[in-house]
């Protein structure tokens, strides 16, 4: 039988570290890389992911540190 799961998650990432995860999994987006992730780790069907606060991709995120910085 299968199961259905929802949760919310949140954690925080380093710029670098979050460029060397979207190019070591070949994303554009976190939603993406997430999925991916937990395709690879435990061969999930199905993924539905959403970023619902933060930037989604790095364009996003350097619009965020652009309005940090003023």
């Amino acid at each position: 039988m299968d199961v259905k799961i929802k949760m919310s998650v949140e954690f925080s990432v380093s710029e670098q570290g979050l460029e060397e995860a979207l190019a070591e999994f070949d994303e554009l987006t976190v939603e993406g890389l997430i999925a991916e992730v937990l395709d690879k780790s435990i061969a999930c069907d199905e993924i539905v992911c959403k970023v619902v606060e933060g930037p989604n991709n790095l364009e996003e995120y350097d619009e965020q540190k652009d309005r940090m910085a003023v």
